[in-house]
C-alpha cells in the first residue's frame, strides 16, 4: 500500500481525470495467455532510447522501462464535444493506455475502457507474461506485423507453430488457446506488444500535438522475415484523435506486413442496451465457434442477419455477442467509418479507417462487459490459411524498401 501511495502521489497534476478501480478482462474470449517461459527470447531486441521532450510533458511514471508520455489540451467549446487527452507508453509498442473527452453538460468522459495509469502499470509490468498478452486487454495495443489468429504446425513443446507464406517457413509464439478442450493454440496479435521506442519526440501541429516515435523492429526477434522500420505517430486536436503506423521494408527479402490495433471503446454511460453500433460492411466471416474463432475461409452476407448493422443509425447491441470479421467495406469520401453511439446519452465516437489497406473490420463485444472493441485492420483472420484459398487475406507485400501506411481517425459527435 505505502509503494503504491507513493507512485499515485507522483502523478502529474495535469493528468486526466482517470478511471476507478481495475479493469482486467481475464474472460477475455480472444485471449488465454500461455504460462510463462524463462527462456523465451525478448520479442524486440532493446534499443538505446532517446527523448526529446518539450517542458511540461508529463514524465513521471514508468511502463515497460520506458516514461508514459500523455498529450493534454483544455476543452474550450461549451457546445461542441471535444477531445482533451490521450496517454500512451513507449515502452509497449505505444499503446494508447487512455483517451479522455470532454461532452457538454457531460464533462470528462474515458473513451477507451482501462484502468487507472497505476493498475495499468501493475498489469503490464507485474501481471504480465512474457509475451505480452495483457497489453490487448486494456486501452489499444498496436498490431503489428499481423493482427487476428495464424494457425499453422504446432512445435512438440506447444511453444511455437510454422506457417508458410509464399514458400517461406515462418515460425510464430503459439500465443494463444481458447477455453474448450478442443481449443487450438495459435499466434495472436503480432510481435511488438513489448517493444521498446527510439527517438520519442512531441512536436506542435496545427490545433494541437503530435508524439512520435521509431520501433526498429528488424526481424522481430527471428520471427518474421526480412527487417522492419516502424514509425508511429498519434496526433491530438480538439476535433480528432489520429493514430498513424508507417512500416518500411529496411531489409534485402520481401515480407508480408499487415497492421491494425485493438481500441476497447467504452460505453462510459453504463447502458449497452441503448448502445447502437454501425458497421459499414456486407460481408462478414464465418467462424467454427466462438472458442477458437477460426474462419472457415467463407464469407457470407450480413442481409437478413444479426451481422446487418450498415445504416448509419446503427443497430443495437443489445444482449449480442460479437467476436467477428466484417469485409466487403463501404469506403465514403475515401473513408470506411464504424460508429459506437448512445443516442439516449447523446454521446458518440466515429472511428475512421483512412488506408485503402483496410480490408477487414474485427469486433469484439461480450454483453457482459461495459466496452465494445472495434479493430480497423489489413487483413482477414488465419491470413496464410489454406481455407482461403484464391481469397485475397489483405497482407501486403513489401519489397525491400518499400512502405506501407495504415491511418485512423477518431471523432466525437453528439446522435
Amino acid at each position: 500500500m505505502k509503494i503504491l501511495m507513493h507512485f499515485l502521489s507522483m502523478l502529474p497534476i495535469a493528468m486526466p481525470v482517470l478511471l476507478a478501480g481495475s479493469f482486467a478482462l481475464m474472460g477475455h474470449a480472444q485471449t488465454v495467455p500461455p504460462s510463462k517461459d524463462p527462456k523465451a527470447a525478448p520479442i524486440i531486441d532493446d534499443q538505446v532510447h532517446h527523448y526529446t521532450m518539450p517542458e511540461g510533458s508529463n514524465l513521471a511514471v514508468e511502463i515497460g522501462g520506458q516514461k508514459v508520455v500523455t498529450l493534454t489540451r483544455a476543452a474550450v467549446s461549451t457546445t461542441k464535444p471535444e477531445f482533451t487527452s490521450v496517454t500512451v507508453a513507449p515502452g509497449r509498442g505505444m499503446e494508447i493506455l487512455q483517451i479522455t473527452a470532454n461532452f457538454p453538460g457531460k464533462g470528462s468522459v474515458n473513451v477507451l475502457a482501462g484502468p487507472d495509469l497505476a493498475g495499468a502499470k501493475q498489469m503490464l509490468d507485474e501481471k504480465d507474461d512474457d509475451f505480452g498478452n495483457l497489453g490487448y486487454r486494456l486501452g489499444s495495443a498496436f498490431l503489428v506485423p499481423y493482427p487476428n489468429r495464424i494457425r499453422g504446425k504446432l512445435s512438440a513443446d506447444g511453444k511455437t507453430l510454422t506457417t508458410e507464406w509464399q514458400g517461406h517457413a515462418i515460425t510464430l509464439p503459439a500465443n494463444n488457446i481458447g477455453h474448450l478442450p478442443t481449443a487450438e493454440r495459435h499466434a495472436m496479435h503480432g510481435l511488438i506488444l513489448k517493444a521498446k521506442t527510439d527517438d520519442v519526440s512531441i512536436e506542435k501541429i496545427p490545433g494541437g500535438q503530435e508524439l512520435a516515435g521509431v520501433i526498429h523492429a528488424g526481424d522481430f526477434g527471428g520471427h518474421w522475415p526480412s527487417k522492419t522500420q516502424l514509425v508511429i505517430r498519434i496526433r491530438l486536436t480538439a476535433e480528432t484523435l489520429e493514430a498513424i503506423i508507417e512500416a518500411q521494408n529496411v531489409g534485402n527479402e520481401d515480407e508480408p506486413i499487415a497492421i491494425a490495433w485493438h481500441p476497447y471503446f467504452n460505453l462510459p454511460f453504463g447502458n449497452r442496451a441503448q448502445t447502437r453500433l454501425s458497421i459499414p460492411a456486407d460481408k462478414v466471416a464465418e467462424v467454427d465457434n466462438y472458442d477458437n474463432v477460426f474462419p472457415t475461409g467463407k464469407l457470407v452476407p450480413v442481409e437478413g442477419t444479426k451481422f446487418d448493422m450498415r445504416s448509419v443509425g446503427g443497430a443495437p447491441l443489445g444482449d449480442l455477442f460479437f467476436d467477428d470479421n466484417w469485409s466487403s467495406l463501404h469506403w465514403d469520401k475515401k473513408e470506411v467509418t464504424v460508429r459506437v453511439m448512445d443516442p439516449v446519452a447523446h454521446y458518440g465516437v466515429s472511428i475512421e479507417g483512412l488506408s485503402p489497406e483496410i480490408k477487414a473490420i474485427q469486433v469484439y463485444a461480450p454483453p457482459t462487459q461495459n466496452f465494445v472493441a472495434i479493430e480497423h485492420q489489413y487483413n482477414l483472420g488465419d491470413p496464410f490459411g489454406k481455407e482461403w484459398g484464391s481469397t485475397d487475406t489483405g497482407m501486403v507485400t513489401l519489397k525491400p524498401g518499400q512502405r506501407t501506411k495504415w491511418h485512423v481517425r477518431l471523432g466525437l459527435f453528439v446522435p
